[in-house]
């Protein structure tokens, strides 16, 4: 585990990542190094309490929203459980970067998997249409608008009798990587999960042009 809220030293930096960046798709070894200390910067931002096990919910889901732009309360707790793969409440160094590599480079069946986990809200392997429906509610309503309930009823029964190839009432992830290999932009059906690619570019160029020139 990274040692907390001290400056963590170059060392340090290169040996983390010399164990861990094979394991990780995507990324190579010195950019693995910058991802280690931008996650350094984020646990030290974090107090002592909240970031013994490595990033907790509200620290990922503020840098979701503020460095890709993410709004989705729902949609940025799924991305935080797809993280966090053991289920302990944070997100470890080795999580984050497996997290990133599909958020930021990840291929289209890697994203598949990623956007069907998320839009799994209760994790029980299907998507139902009262999880397509509470995603949707917040991803279209406009500030200042009435709740469009009834619209978006429609659009889920519509979305779902369009998605689910084996008729079951649900979506299975066989289902729904048939729907997206079929038309890309079923990719994020049930909201943004992904960043686009201009705030891709401006992350990467952040961390990894800033950080190998300083």
């Amino acid at each position: 585990m990274l040692p907390v809220r001290s400056k963590i030293s170059k060392r340090l930096v290169q040996n983390l990542a010399e164990s861990i960046w094979k394991q990780v798709a995507h990324f190579n070894k010195r950019e693995v190094e910058c991802l280690i200390r931008e996650f350094h910067t984020l646990l030290e931002s974090a107090s002592p309490a909240r970031s013994v096990g490595g990033l907790d919910r509200w620290k990922v889901r503020s840098f979701l929203h503020n460095t890709f732009g993410l709004t989705n309360d729902t949609i940025m707790d799924g991305v935080f459980r797809t993280f966090d793969k053991d289920n302990d409440g944070f997100v470890s160094l080795k999580e984050w970067l497996e997290g990133l590599s599909i958020l930021l480079r990840g291929t289209l069946d890697e994203r598949i998997k990623y956007c069907f986990h998320v839009y799994d809200l209760n994790a029980d392997k299907y998507i139902t249409r009262e999880e397509m429906l509470q995603m949707l509610r917040y991803s279209l309503r406009l500030p200042g608008e009435e709740d469009p309930y009834d619209g978006i009823k429609d659009l889920v029964e519509i979305t779902l009798k369009r998605m689910d190839h084996d008729h079951d009432d649900r979506l299975s992830l066989d289902d729904f990587t048939k729907s997206v290999k079929q038309a890309n932009y079923m990719l994020e059906a049930f909201g943004t999960c992904l960043p686009n690619t201009t705030r891709i570019e401006t992350f990467e160029q952040r961390v990894f042009q800033s950080q190998m020139h300083g």
